[in-house]
């Protein structure tokens, strides 16, 4: 997890600009593997940990349409809340995660169905990821995953103005 915050992070610091978290299944999980890089408070913004549903809607600006019809484990509300991080926050970039970690399937949403998503200056990408292992297991991979989301999609991003 470290490598891919640290590679997102020195390429924010080299663009000069900043980002945030939305995070539901991870928990602050993103939000703490960011932190622990040393220079980060240059291009960190801040977060928001919106777990309970409705907080999604209230705090991040989802939709509550959206999550009525489709719920929270889906690919435009991890849009959504990445869209959500970054103008709530005020950043440049923004990063979600949203899924099911287990042990139980929700929603008839299966355990290890994760979305991580990044909003940007030039629109949103968004990655479904099909997880296997423990709890923890697929937790850690999805913060892995966002990062290197983030990282990719700098790489490919033209340079800021």
């Amino acid at each position: 997890m470290s490598v891919a915050a640290a590679a997102a992070v020195h390429q924010l610091v080299e663009r000069r600009e900043t980002m945030a978290t939305a995070e539901s299944l991870t928990g602050g999980l993103v939000a703490a593997t960011i932190v622990e890089i040393a220079g980060v408070s240059a291009v960190y913004r801040g977060g928001l940990v919106v777990y309970a549903t409705e907080l999604k809607a209230r705090l991040a600006g989802v939709p509550e349409r959206l999550l009525e019809e489709r719920g929270p484990v889906d690919r435009d509300v991890a849009a959504a809340l990445a869209a959500g991080a970054r103008e709530r926050c005020g950043a440049d970039w923004g990063l979600a995660t949203t899924g099911v970690a287990g042990p139980e399937p929700q929603g008839g949403k299966p355990v290890g169905l994760v979305y991580v998503a990044v909003s940007g200056p030039h629109g949103e990408e968004v990655r479904e990821l099909r997880l296997s292992g423990n709890r923890d297991a697929v937790r850690t991979e999805s913060v892995t995953a966002v990062l290197q989301l983030l990282a990719d999609t700098l790489r490919a991003a033209p340079a800021p103005a």
